[in-house]
């Protein structure tokens, strides 16, 4: 099966960390559109170490009820790098959702976000982040790839698993059955 796969390159010796990127996602994700610029509803978030001159723009990409995830990789220059050569840990470039952290979690709710492509109707041509980073540290592409069909879970779904991981089995349930009750 072929399946359109969606990719934001970041080039990481073009970033300057000015966090164009989090502003234009996080007003494009603010309800309504464009109506606040709150970076915490950012699907792009800009680590930045000014004092070594390192700005790594890391898309939230998935939600883990795990500590960490692993150990992601950078290409900077000629050399490859974690976060570890720069005194800082992996959380600093992990684009997950998880207990340690608040990033790439919604504000008031507390439920994960990642980047979606800024996928809407009518469909954008490229992500925000994309139109509006100033030196194409971000850059967009589109391309089919032959894949295995996979079962996914659907974004409500993994609402609820985040919120059964943090709240309990019991008290979700409990919850909706109280909010049933009202509606009748």
């Amino acid at each position: 099966m072929k399946r359109k796969v969606k990719i934001i390159k970041i080039d990481l010796d073009k970033c300057m960390g000015c966090r164009a990127c989090e502003v234009a996602c996080a007003a494009f994700h603010s309800n309504p559109k464009y109506a606040s610029v709150n970076p915490a509803r950012s699907r792009i978030q800009v680590f930045r170490n000014e004092l070594k001159n390192v700005f790594v723009p890391v898309k939230g990409s998935f939600y883990t009820a795990a500590e960490c995830a692993g150990r992601p990789l950078y290409m900077i220059g000629e050399k490859m790098q974690s976060g570890y050569e720069y005194g800082e840990s992996v959380c600093s470039f992990c684009g997950a959702a998880c207990p340690s952290r608040d990033l790439f979690k919604e504000p008031d709710s507390g439920l994960p976000i990642k980047c979606d492509m800024c996928e809407t109707e009518p469909p954008l041509d490229e992500p925000m982040c994309v139109k509006w980073c100033l030196v194409d540290a971000l850059t967009y592409e589109e391309r089919e790839e032959e894949v295995e069909e996979e079962v996914k879970l659907e974004e409500l779904d993994i609402g609820i698993q985040a919120m059964v991981d943090k709240y309990g089995l019991e008290k979700v349930l409990d919850t909706v059955a109280r909010m049933t009750q009202k509606e009748e």
